[in-house]
């Protein structure tokens, strides 16, 4: 039996501690078997027993291997593409249920670590960094936009606005979001994984799902068992494979690489985030970065379109790093990682039920941290028989990528050349 570590990044080093779970090696009955224990399986399993379902959850590798424990740590609401694109997708009811939850997963994610007492450094506070003109103007259409959905947390910052938020004389201006903000990501799936226990869910890590028999009562086979269960929730994401061949074809892994820096002087990164915010810039192949508990700068950007793990991750990083900040030139990195995201041709999630009883939720395009938290309530709504919300995304079209899964990787990789030169030139 295989046992597939977490990745050598610094949330698997300063993880808090977890229990040893082991693999399934038996045939068992459940009402809920879900596959995956990344944010999105997590979620939906913590809203099912809560409302009095049986669920077990199988993880290939270790709760929160994927995504979910390498991501950039950011709480950043809506969508991979904003509610406008959702309003030119969906008709207007599902835009309008679409365009209301699009604030609803950092909330979830703060009831959580409230209610189960989730220790993963929650920091309040986001900020969105435009390089120029037209990105600032993109910003003010988007608080309009959020706005007009009910959002009041948006704040604009001008030139000297963002430089009281962060040390970098690149950027133009920015929007501060207040409901944003930044969490050790490996720890609050670990806290949500303890959850799912206290509320009696069974995780079995080390179970990759390797066949799934349709039908009536669905049966999930491992390497050593089997789960029958009324229902099936596939939440693997990037990592599933060829498990539901459907889905497959109308999405794609794809990589982004992060660094941490050793701990940094208390006097240096209190001047590089004051208010110790998270940062995103607003170009379409964007960098993000924040600090850590413990003063680590972490940042990352970049996308490897096909999900190859690059050769030297910290080449591809170190120099966005220190274009941003070159007062860090003598600071050390520590960690280095890569982690896979699923993005669809849309850049909108693709969300439906197969057979009538097996779920699914993916491609959050990158944009994921908040999503699967909304993600996981609806599909727990749905399989309540309150599929109003569920129905809404699934109402999303889902287009296979052009040429198939061989041609995927090297359009996308050829389409976002053509936006990063865009954004380089301020077009």
């Amino acid at each position: 039996m295989s046992n597939t570590p977490y990745p050598l990044s610094y949330y698997a080093a300063s993880a808090n501690p977890a229990p040893a779970r082991a693999a399934l090696d038996s045939v068992i009955e459940t009402d809920v078997c879900v596959i995956g224990a990344g944010y999105t399986g997590l979620s939906t399993a913590l809203f099912l027993l809560e409302h009095g379902f049986r669920v077990v959850v199988l993880e290939a590798a270790k709760v929160g291997f994927g995504a979910s424990g390498r991501n950039g740590g950011q709480i950043v609401n809506s969508y991979s593409r904003d509610i406008d694109s959702v309003e030119r997708s969906a008709g207007s009811h599902e835009a309008q249920l679409i365009g209301s939850m699009a604030f609803e997963g950092g909330q979830i994610i703060r009831e959580r670590i409230s209610s189960y007492d989730i220790k993963c450094d929650l920091k309040n506070g986001g900020v969105f960094a435009a390089f120029n003109a037209k990105q600032i103007r993109h910003l003010e259409g988007q608080k309009a936009l959020w706005e007009r959905y009910g959002y009041d947390q948006l704040e604009m910052l001008d030139h000297n606005g963002i430089r009281n938020v962060v040390a970098c004389e690149r950027y133009a201006g920015g929007m501060l979001d207040h409901g944003g903000g930044h969490i050790h990501p490996l720890n609050l799936a670990l806290g949500e994984a303890d959850a799912v226990e206290s509320l009696g869910g069974a995780i079995y890590e080390q179970s990759p799902a390797i066949r799934i028999v349709r039908g009536s009562r669905p049966q999930v086979h491992t390497q050593r068992g089997q789960v029958t269960a009324k229902f099936v929730v596939v939440a693997g994401n990037a990592y599933l494979g060829g498990l539901v061949p459907e889905l497959a074809a109308k999405s794609m892994p794809c990589g982004t690489q992060v660094i941490a820096t050793e701990p940094l002087e208390p006097e240096l990164a209190a001047t590089l985030l004051p208010q110790d915010y998270c940062v995103e810039d607003c170009n379409y192949l964007l960098d993000y970065f924040r600090l850590s508990a413990d003063k680590r700068l972490i940042y990352g950007g970049g996308v490897v379109y096909g999900a190859r793990d690059p050769a030297d991750i910290e080449a591809i990083i170190r120099p966005k790093m220190l274009k941003t900040f070159p007062q860090l030139r003598d600071v050390k990195t520590e960690f280095t990682w890569t982690g896979n995201f699923l993005m669809t041709l849309s850049r909108l999630p693709q969300v439906g039920r197969l057979d009538g009883n097996l779920y699914y939720s993916q491609g959050c395009s990158g944009h994921g941290v908040t999503y699967t938290h909304i993600a996981g309530k609806v599909i727990a709504e749905a399989l309540r028989g309150q599929a109003e919300r569920f129905d809404a995304f699934a109402s999303l079209p889902h287009y296979p990528f052009p040429g198939g899964q061989s041609f995927s990787a090297p359009l996308s990789a050829l389409g976002a050349l053509y936006y990063s030169m865009r954004d380089r030139l301020g077009f």
